[in-house]
């Protein structure tokens, strides 16, 4: 293998204890589709002054990305901080808030941002909990969907990329809290 092959091998592979991850949807593609995402919403919103709402801390790379590809509109942000994952690659089923949000929604409209729903339990939580404030609309954006696995009672608004079941980090998802900051998303490698 020529040192130029093995390069581009290494920027696609990484590494993580034993496991081998690989490149799974590149920078370029999901800057597009954040673009593609940022207008569809942003046309949905105008004359609107919405409030999103991340939740921490996978979809703040996702929420920081998308919230700058919408000029047309004004928006304020905030966030809940939830945990169901820990230090897994499966979700533990048991969802924990380990912060709220700051700001009145009353009569608001809000926009839940999401890196990525798979069981949907995530989700459920937070329906819930912001349905209790008496919001004037309430949508769901994610950037990935695991449709397969997914257990909603309500539809999903705005979908980044539908994927199979599979575990994935990068571009604000983790493992174990590393590997957020990798520019493009990537699959366990034996699950490709």
């Amino acid at each position: 293998m020529d040192e130029k092959q093995s390069v581009h091998l290494s920027t696609n592979m990484i590494r993580i204890e034993q496991d081998e991850f690989r490149e799974f949807i590149g920078e370029a593609q999901i800057q597009k589709r954040v673009r593609e995402l940022g207008t569809e919403i942003e046309q949905d919103y105008l004359g609107s002054h919405p409030i999103f709402i991340g939740i921490l801390n996978g979809s703040f790379v996702f929420l920081s990305d998308l919230i700058r590809a919408i000029e047309a509109i004004d928006l304020e942000v905030d966030f809940y901080k939830l945990s169901s994952y820990g230090n897994e690659k499966i979700s533990s089923g048991q969802i924990r808030l380990l912060k709220s949000i700051d700001a009145n929604i009353e009569n608001r409209d809000v926009l839940v941002v999401e890196d990525i729903v798979d069981s949907g339990l995530s989700l459920h939580y937070i329906r819930k909990e912001i349905l209790k404030h008496n919001p004037k609309s309430l949508r769901f954006c994610t950037l990935l969907l695991k449709e397969e696995v997914a257990n909603l009672e309500f539809e999903l608004d705005y979908v980044g990329f539908r994927i199979p079941k599979q575990f994935v980090i990068g571009y604000g998802l983790d493992y174990k809290q590393l590997k957020r900051n990798l520019k493009s998303i990537y699959s366990l490698n034996q699950e490709l």
